[in-house]
């Protein structure tokens, strides 16, 4: 069993930036494949990005190509994104995810077994 704790989320104008933190609980971490989703009210969860155990893999919604980058610490069970360029348009709320894999990054939300509470964030203009 693994718990989320995502935290960072906040008010920030247009431009801006932000950075997420999600912690994990358990001792296995870095067996995991973190990603972030977001949603909006109304709206699907929408795939942001994925990482894979080491890092050296990462995958992107186009929506986040060029502005956010996802990274991981294994030593501190925390997975980060980074948000810069933010819009308008990025307002929701952002949740992060594990999936019981540490092979194969991907973007279906239904792929993932566990996720946190989730975080908002609310761009103005």
């Amino acid at each position: 069993q693994v718990q989320l704790v995502e935290s960072g989320g906040g008010l920030v104008q247009a431009g801006g930036s932000l950075r997420l933190s999600c912690a994990a609980s358990g001792r296995t971490f870095s067996s995991y494949v973190m990603g972030w989703f977001r949603q909006v009210p109304g709206k699907e969860r929408e795939f942001v990005a994925a990482i894979n155990w080491s890092g050296g893999s990462t995958l992107y919604a186009d929506s986040a190509k060029g502005r956010f980058t996802i990274s991981r610490d294994n030593a501190k069970n925390t997975v980060y994104l980074q948000m810069s360029r933010l819009k308008p348009e990025d307002t929701a709320v952002y949740y992060c995810a594990a999936r019981r894999s540490s092979i194969q990054v991907v973007r279906t939300s239904t792929d993932y077994d566990y996720w946190g509470q989730g975080t908002q964030v609310t761009v103005s203009s």
